[in-house]
């Protein structure tokens, strides 16, 4: 396998504690019409520029990446792709909040106080973001979500060593199957990470194999992301609902995941537990806090959908320049877990 040569340069940055490597120089150009296809070239020609940025020895399993690329979107001031330990998701809202206030702060967007506004071609479709500006300073940000629905409610999958198990399939971006921890016999406060891990990917391999899905606008964003595990909170309150996503190769998100915040909302509101207009809090492993509420209903296809503001901090933890010695066999990247 030949390795990348060129020397690739990221800003480094974490939303609640999630990492996004963002690459700023030396990845190649990735050609495409759509960016979907920009997605699918990534992923049958370009792979190991992703295990090179994302694996060991420059990352580990649970890192995450933003590849810049050219927006074919109209409205679009910019647009990414995705990426993590198994390939290119079709959307990250930690991601997205991090994006906002490093396009700000490096004058990719115009700075407009109080807040910054543009909009972000993802691979499920155009986010608008806003940010705080303060000065000279970047505050929170937010996002508002392609439209957002529930795929499927209380369904009952049969979950090898725990059972049957009732569950919902919330789309924000990407399909997530919803779980309470209860009924994995988990505690989102006292179980261990790897107890958590361990049955959320059991219940995303069951339910990828019993229950099929769609979207209504391309085939390539009908797939199973992951599983989150949820307090089972998800009545209107004024206290943080907790949760933790567990994702494409048994990744754990740090940060309360903001398409998952966005199936969560959908989910909610199609079964009446949050209103128009009224914002909850959600809770990572990490306490690290999101808000969420719907602002809009709209329609998918034949699906009742929502879309859905996401609130967010995101911090710097610095700049890399990644290179690949000719000699070295574990350069192209590895992982052990």
């Amino acid at each position: 396998m030949t390795m990348p040569s060129s020397i690739i340069e990221t800003v480094e940055m974490h939303t609640g504690g999630e990492p996004v490597r963002i690459v700023v120089a030396g990845y190649p150009e990735i050609p495409g019409d759509t960016i979907l296809a920009k997605r699918r070239h990534a992923r049958e020609h370009l792979d190991r520029y992703r295990r090179m940025l994302i694996f060991e020895p420059r990352g580990h399993y649970d890192m995450y990446g933003v590849i810049p690329v050219v927006p074919d979107h109209p409205k679009a001031d910019l647009a990414v792709l995705f990426m993590h330990n198994e390939g290119y998701s079709t959307m990250c809202g930690h991601a997205t909040i991090a994006i906002g206030r490093w396009a700000v702060d490096t004058g990719l967007v115009a700075r407009e106080a109080p807040e910054t506004h543009f909009n972000l071609q993802v691979p499920c479709g155009l986010v608008r973001v806003r940010v705080e500006v303060h000065g000279e300073t970047t505050g929170a940000t937010r996002f508002e979500s392609v439209p957002a629905f529930a795929a499927v409610l209380d369904r009952l999958v049969e979950v090898p060593g725990i059972g049957k198990v009732r569950l919902d399939i919330g789309y924000g971006g990407a399909f997530y199957a919803l779980v309470p921890a209860d009924a994995l016999g988990l505690d989102l406060r006292r179980s261990s990470v790897a107890e958590i891990v361990a049955r959320a990917d059991v219940v995303t391999q069951a339910t990828k194999a019993q229950v099929p899905l769609a979207h209504p606008d391309d085939p390539d964003l009908a797939f199973l992301y992951g599983t989150i595990v949820t307090d089972g909170h998800d009545a209107f309150g004024q206290n943080a609902t907790r949760n933790v996503c567990v994702f494409a190769e048994r990744e754990v998100d740090r940060s309360p995941t903001g398409s998952g915040v966005t199936a969560r909302i959908a989910v909610q509101h199609a079964k009446g537990l949050i209103a128009l207009g009224q914002e909850r809090k959600f809770e990572s492993l990490t306490d690290a806090i999101f808000t969420g509420k719907v602002i809009a209903t709209t329609k998918v296809g034949d699906f009742d959908a929502v879309t859905v503001d996401v609130g967010g901090r995101a911090h710097y933890t610095g700049t890399a320049r990644f290179t690949v010695e000719p000699d070295d066999m574990l350069g192209g990247g590895f992982l052990l877990r």
